[in-house]
């Protein structure tokens, strides 16, 4: 029985949703105590406990303590069900981080599976559907990980409401990535989507895109969503190089100006362009469980962030690995994963 403090390194949900992939991947059963301890609400909020369900599904598996607010999960995996599924997390929690969280395993699965989620599509403190279509799967199909997505319905924080779907095939042999070069910067787009709100808060985004970025107007984009289920609005920044595409993401909330939010994001690009770095902070993180998955392998990111760290520490209290991160100067970082057994 692996035991594992939900409390410690980053504290949160991914604690969690780490556990769960790794568990129905090795067939090794875990409790995690102090769920969420840290944060203002501790314990499952629905968005987690939709993770819990929907492997307890695919995982077949033997779980107490799924509940909400629940501090205390027991999960005991017998075998991966692939399929048909539908997951709906019943509020506006993220889609897509119950994606990460039953992929793993669907990967390991004998025939292919094809889930429909529903929820959030871009939230906040979440990978919105546009970095896992246009930044993850890219990469995975790299691993010979072969998925592919489609999105129906826009859902944003805190209607919901949104749709979409993955297809999954089955692992049949691996690849390891390597990525250490970004290549040229070939072209960066912006893109304003808005939900229920005036046209003129995605015209400002751009706006400073177009400014702060030295666009061309060709490569920038506003979407207003068609049958709207609620408010919302995610400002995205696609940087396109030679061996990679990164997404970057900001939202919109009440009380932040639309140039605010652009700025953050711009920041961030920045950042990221700087560095002369192929993986950005997020992608860093997302990354580590497929590459064990397939071996191992190595990339150059920014210093990595609490989760990225924290995600180690859960992969070795499943799997034999070794995790090697050096420091090549300010803000980039090589990490090198080495499956010993797995």
């Amino acid at each position: 029985m692996i035991t594992i403090d939900g409390s410690f390194g980053e504290g949160g949900g991914q604690i969690l949703r780490s556990a769960l992939a790794l568990s129905m991947i090795t067939g090794k059963p875990f409790n995690i105590i102090n769920i969420r301890a840290s944060r203002k609400k501790p314990g499952l909020m629905a968005q987690h406990l939709a993770a819990v369900n929907a492997s307890h599904k695919i995982g077949q598996a033997e779980v107490t303590g799924n509940t909400i607010s629940s501090t205390e999960l027991y999960f005991k995996p017998n075998g991966i069900l692939s399929g048909s599924f539908n997951f709906d997390t019943g509020t506006a929690g993220s889609g897509t981080l119950v994606f990460q969280t039953i992929m793993p395993a669907l990967i390991k699965a004998s025939c292919n599976s094809n889930i429909i989620f529903k929820g959030g599509t871009h939230n906040p403190f979440a990978p919105p559907y546009d970095f896992i279509d246009k930044a993850f799967i890219p990469l995975l199909k790299r691993m010979n990980i072969n998925i592919s997505s489609n999105i129906e319905r826009y859902g944003f924080y805190p209607r919901g409401g949104g749709k979409f779907s993955l297809s999954i095939q089955p692992l049949t042999k691996t690849s390891n990535l390597n990525l250490l070069e970004r290549g040229r910067i070939k072209k960066i787009k912006a893109l304003s989507i808005v939900s229920q709100l005036p046209i003129s808060i995605a015209e400002r985004e751009i706006d400073a895109a177009l400014k702060k970025l030295k666009l061309n107007r060709n490569d920038t984009m506003i979407h207003s969503v068609k049958n709207p289920v609620g408010p919302g609005n995610a400002f995205i920044i696609e940087v396109e190089s030679e061996n990679i595409t990164e997404i970057f993401t900001g939202f919109g909330e009440r009380g932040v100006k639309a140039e605010d939010v652009a700025d953050k994001t711009i920041s961030e690009v920045n950042e990221y362009i700087n560095a002369e770095v192929p993986i950005g902070e997020n992608l860093a993180d997302q990354l580590l469980i497929p590459m064990v998955i397939t071996g191992g392998g190595r990339f150059l990111t920014l210093t990595p962030s609490q989760h990225t760290l924290t995600n180690i520490e859960i992969i070795k209290k499943f799997v034999d690995a070794d995790f090697k991160l050096t420091e090549h100067s300010k803000n980039k970082w090589e990490l090198e994963i080495k499956v010993i057994n797995f």
